[in-house]
């Protein structure tokens, strides 16, 4: 049975000082979802956009920005169903993988 996958993209507006010349975070976050789309039946995948600068009150994404901040991981990271998958200037691949872990059924041509 197909779960529910989130994928969750943490970033800032400003782009990470070690990523100069990538796209922004939220541009990331537009072309993930745009590129998972064209591969994936996205009926069980939810996403969710954190910014770094501005987490919400909810202890996961706060402590999570916290371990940003504090490893030093270059944004935007993408985790799904909580596992990093990326960081930085994401690889579709990796990404692709841990959705086949998780099941989602791929789309029919």
């Amino acid at each position: 049975m197909v779960g529910k996958v989130t994928i969750t993209v943490y970033g800032a507006d400003q782009i990470c000082a070690s990523c100069v010349g990538a796209p922004g975070s939220k541009d990331t976050y537009d072309w993930l979802q745009a590129a998972i789309g064209r591969k994936y039946v996205v009926d069980h995948i939810d996403y969710e956009y954190i910014d770094i600068d501005n987490p919400p009150t909810v202890e996961k994404h706060q402590q999570f920005v916290e371990r940003i901040i504090k490893e030093d991981l270059f944004y935007p990271v993408v985790l799904v169903n909580d596992k990093l998958v990326a960081e930085g200037i994401p690889k579709l691949k990796t990404i692709y993988q841990e959705l086949d872990r998780n099941e989602i059924h791929l789309q029919s041509n």
